[in-house]
């Protein structure tokens, strides 16, 4: 599609850095992060590479961390850096997509319920329509402040899939995206 551009939304060193980092699902995301990516660009979709930074830790520019996540190879149209959850605040991204055409976009990257879910509500706010491709996000488990409970990357990716379903983006796999473009 014409009008469509891939978002990579924060796939970078910076995470391997952190003390929630986890290999457990890493292998399967790059994997199908490499196939959407490589499926975007023969389909001539542009590739925006999306970066998180902060002033201090393993997000500041300054730590050498905030680099493409390997082995992730990507030649991006434009990269972006952001300082917010959602891609699209902060950024010059939403004038750049207009500025092209560009009113379907296709989220990946790390963390499914964080930066990439907050940004696909954010763009479906603003007019865009959003396929949202679960299996190319990467997440953590994450403990609940207040019963202790931990929630497991797959029961955050479940939850994510269900409040963003029909109302904020269609789900799809790495295979639907590419075969509608």
């Amino acid at each position: 599609m014409p009008d469509t551009a891939l978002l990579v939304i924060d796939a970078q060193e910076s995470f391997r850095h952190r003390p929630y980092w986890s290999d457990a699902d890493a292998s399967a995301f790059v994997r199908n992060l490499k196939s959407l990516i490589d499926g975007c660009v023969a389909r001539k979709v542009p590739v925006v590479q999306i970066f998180h930074t902060e002033d201090k830790g393993a997000f500041a520019l300054s730590s050498g961390w905030v680099t493409t996540l390997e082995p992730v190879q990507i030649k991006p149209a434009v990269v972006f850096h952001k300082r917010y959850h959602s891609a699209l605040a902060g950024t010059p991204l939403a004038g750049w997509l207009n500025e092209r055409g560009l009113r379907r976009l296709i989220i990946s990257g790390i963390r499914t319920e964080q930066c990439c879910e907050t940004t696909t509500r954010h763009a479906s706010d603003s007019g865009f329509e959003v396929d949202f491709v679960t299996e190319a996000t990467l997440t953590f488990a994450l403990t609940h402040p207040r019963t202790g409970r931990v929630y497991s990357a797959a029961e955050l990716k479940e939850r994510t899939e269900l409040v963003l379903a029909d109302r904020f983006a269609r789900i799809a796999t790495v295979e639907e995206v590419l075969t509608k473009l």
